[in-house]
């Protein structure tokens, strides 16, 4: 709260104490660039981490109430078999539904790997049934031991194996957007300290002037921490606003399909690139304001 509020008394300025900073030069460009450029990776980071977040929320929710129980049985049997795993899975607690898939199913299951036209009525193809727990889920290892007994050759696959590996990866995905959040607010500060010092170095005879006049350091300092400052706030907002639109121009989730899906921001989510401009802000005062007290105090 504090650096906001120095932040606000920023904008008001001191005339006579911005005539310190030089209003163009290579300091002003190397600050709007790299500002409105790690602004703009920013919008991309965030963009991730929010998408991953949504992704790991969804697989987790989409296959952690559904499994499916497989059924290897001779042809004459395969019949038999389903409606024995049938009676199972519809008396055990836990269930809510079980359904065996229809041909059409299991051949648009099949199509990716061999096409669409997949003969599965006249090939040994496992019969699928589709699994749908209740609110309080059930028992994976009686139902096993139950499959065990009563249908030999039931397969039950929970979608564990499945669910945990994808889950993580996206969890990690997340973690890495925000990651490089992080290193992309160092390489900004770091990019407007050198560029602070170098413009406090440029205009060492202007502030022995100011000195001699009675201008004291934190006087001084205000002058370019409000210059600085507002630069990358420019800049940043710049950078975020043709990131947010290089999101908004990404294809949509029907034409990108697969892990595309989703990528970008959802809802209230377009909100966030908005926090982007003022994280900038806070990171160049923070570091012009170290920078330049710092190096006052090397040149007094």
């Amino acid at each position: 709260m504090k650096i906001l509020n120095r932040l606000l008394e920023l904008l008001a300025g001191d005339p006579q104490a911005d005539r310190a900073v030089p209003p163009t030069g290579f300091t002003a460009r190397l600050t709007l660039l790299s500002s409105g450029a790690m602004a703009f990776l920013a919008v991309f980071a965030l963009a991730l981490s929010l998408a991953t977040g949504r992704l790991a929320d969804r697989w987790s929710a989409e296959l952690a109430k559904t499994s499916t129980l497989r059924i290897s049985a001779p042809q004459d049997q395969m019949e038999a078999q389903t409606r024995a795993g049938l009676t199972v899975l519809q008396s055990t607690p836990g269930i809510a539904q079980a359904r065996p898939l229809t041909d059409d199913e299991q051949r648009e299951l099949l199509a990716p790997w061999f096409g669409p036209d997949l003969p599965v009525e006249t090939l040994p193809v496992p019969q699928l049934i589709e699994i749908i727990e209740d609110s309080d889920g059930y028992d994976s290892t009686g139902l096993r031991a139950r499959l065990q007994a009563e249908v030999p050759g039931a397969v039950l696959d929970d979608h564990t194996r499945w669910r945990e590996p994808l889950v993580e990866a996206a969890s990690r995905l997340r973690l890495l957007g925000f990651v490089s959040m992080l290193l992309i607010a160092g390489a900004t500060a770091a990019m407007i300290t050198l560029a602070a010092n170098a413009a406090l170095a440029a205009n060492s005879q202007v502030i022995r002037v100011m000195r001699l006049v009675g201008a004291q350091d934190i006087y001084i300092a205000r002058a370019f921490v409000r210059r600085f400052t507002l630069r990358a706030l420019i800049g940043a907002a710049a950078g975020t606003f043709i990131g947010t639109l290089a999101v908004m121009l990404l294809p949509s989730a029907d034409a990108a399909g697969g892990f595309l899906t989703g990528l970008g921001f959802q809802g209230w989510h377009w909100l966030w690139p908005l926090v982007i401009p003022i994280l900038a802000a806070v990171v160049a005062f923070v570091a012009t304001r170290q920078a330049a007290l710092r190096t006052l105090k090397e040149q007094s």
